[in-house]
């Protein structure tokens, strides 16, 4: 739940660029949405260890059964996925509680409201992140 000592956000509201950038209602909005994110993750987790809960696969006909195995085979590889994200969220979350969160973790400088929007969990910048993406792909092409 958002800690009500650090204010709210009001319904509709959206971070916008004509205010000081991270500031506390900016903060309040990406914990909010952060927090949501990840209470949706584990919900959908929760959902999955039930239904895998019911039993085996048992459908008598063999290519029904290879097609759902195959079904529950992308359904948990997307749930180790979410797992991953899960962690991200959690670090992003403290990175708000240390006054860092939405500031690139090479440069120092904003990542940019967009960019956050889009993807709350990011910690670079566009920039250093095409940089980083291609300094990986020299080394893997090395």
């Amino acid at each position: 739940m958002l800690d009500r000592a650090r204010g709210s956000v009001p319904d509709g509201y959206v971070p916008s660029e004509d205010e000081e950038y991270m500031n506390p209602r900016q903060q309040d909005y990406f914990r909010m949405l952060l927090i949501e994110w990840k209470r949706s993750i584990q919900n959908a987790a929760l959902q999955t260890r039930a239904s895998l809960q019911h039993g085996p696969i048992r459908e008598p006909d063999l290519n029904d059964r290879a097609s759902s195995e195959a079904d529950w085979s992308i359904e948990l590889r997307t749930r180790d996925r979410q797992r991953k994200l899960i962690a991200k969220i959690d670090a992003a979350l403290r990175l708000l509680d240390e006054g860092d969160y939405g500031y690139c973790e090479v440069t120092g400088e904003p990542i940019g409201l967009k960019r956050l929007i889009a993807r709350p969990v990011a910690t670079m910048t566009v920039e250093a992140q095409e940089a980083h993406e291609r300094r990986e792909k020299v080394s893997r092409d090395d």
